[in-house]
C-alpha cells in the first residue's frame, strides 16, 4: 500500500536514486521567492505547475547567491550528492497532468518520478 504524504508537503526535490527533500507550503513559497522561482537552475519545466527539472550545479550556485533559506543546506547536499546532473522537482499540491510540458525534459522527469511513486494527476 502506497503511503500518503502529509497534506502540508507541497514540493519534493528528488535525485535519480530517490533521495529527497520535501518542503511545506511556507518553505516552498519562501524558497521560490528567494530564487526567482528556481528559474536560474531550471532546465525544463511544466507550464501548468511547479514541477521541473533542475541542473544540480546551477541549483547550488543559485542557493549560494540567494538570501539564506532554512532548507538550503539540505538542498545543496542533495544536489552535490546526486548521481546525475539533474534534480527533479514534483509539485505535490497540484493535480496538473503536465499535458503542455512537451520538451525532452518532461520525459526524463516522468521516468524518474514514476520510478519512486505515481505522480499526482498522471494516470
Amino acid at each position: 500500500m502506497e503511503e500518503e504524504r502529509p497534506v502540508d508537503e507541497v514540493l519534493a526535490f528528488l535525485d535519480e536514486d530517490g533521495a529527497e527533500v520535501v518542503l511545506d507550503e511556507r518553505e516552498a513559497a519562501s524558497l521560490l521567492a528567494l530564487t526567482s522561482g528556481l528559474e536560474g537552475a531550471t532546465v525544463s519545466a511544466c507550464p501548468g505547475c511547479r514541477s521541473r527539472l533542475l541542473a544540480c550545479s546551477a541549483l547550488v550556485d543559485l542557493l549560494d547567491a540567494a538570501p539564506p533559506h532554512g532548507r538550503a543546506e539540505e538542498l545543496v547536499e542533495l544536489a552535490d550528492e546526486a548521481p546525475t546532473r539533474h534534480l527533479y522537482v514534483q509539485d505535490l499540491a497540484s493535480q496538473c497532468r503536465h499535458a503542455k510540458w512537451r520538451d525532452p525534459g518532461a520525459a526524463e522527469w516522468m521516468e524518474v518520478i514514476a520510478e519512486f511513486e505515481e505522480p499526482r494527476g498522471i494516470r
